[in-house]
């Protein structure tokens, strides 16, 4: 009985562990295709930019809470993102998201395993938005602007920053 018994809680880490890499895997092939088709042309310090807005979406409240969700997040109709009412204008602007450039992929690879890593940019730290800069969206006007990285603008909406107050027994979040 003790060893069935052992064999099963084995065997559901296991399974746990799998279900883990399976859900991690997706969310870094959801980075790595937003990096790609979002700011493959800027160079690598601009897409790690581009990552770190993603990431702390992920990590911010207002958002949804991982990468593939963020990255799609948008308007729907029939379950087909609407053409150019997206968070992120690769996922809904009608064209296949089919990564041709393989030089391109093997940097936002790296850049993605980076920002997933931890490496955090101190010019965009807390940024949740950005903008290619030959475009002006009235939505930029509400936020403030963090920094300029490349081809792209940084934006920080400061009306919902996040505290965290940490004692010896949990970290609760207040907001401003």
């Amino acid at each position: 009985y003790m060893k069935t018994y052992l064999f099963i809680q084995v065997l559901v880490c296991f399974i746990l562990i799998g279900i883990s890499k399976e859900a991690q895997s997706n969310e870094m092939d959801c980075l790595v295709e937003a990096i790609y088709f979002e700011a493959r042309s800027e160079e690598f310090v601009g897409q790690l930019a581009v990552a770190n807005v993603i990431l702390e979406r992920v990590r911010h409240p207002k958002f949804p809470d991982t990468v593939c969700t963020v990255v799609r997040d948008g308007h729907y109709y029939k379950g087909m993102p609407v053409r150019h009412q997206c968070a992120f204008s690769y996922w809904c602007d009608g064209k296949k998201e089919i990564m041709k450039d393989k030089q391109a992929l093997t940097i936002a690879k790296r850049v993605a395993h980076m920002a997933l890593d931890g490496v955090v940019l101190e010019d965009v730290q807390g940024a949740t938005y950005y903008h290619a800069s030959y475009a002006n969206p009235k939505w930029a006007r509400q936020f403030e602007f963090v920094s300029r990285i490349g081809k792209h603008l940084f934006y920080d909406d400061i009306s919902y920053n996040i505290f965290i107050e940490e004692d010896d027994s949990n970290a609760q979040l207040q907001l401003d």
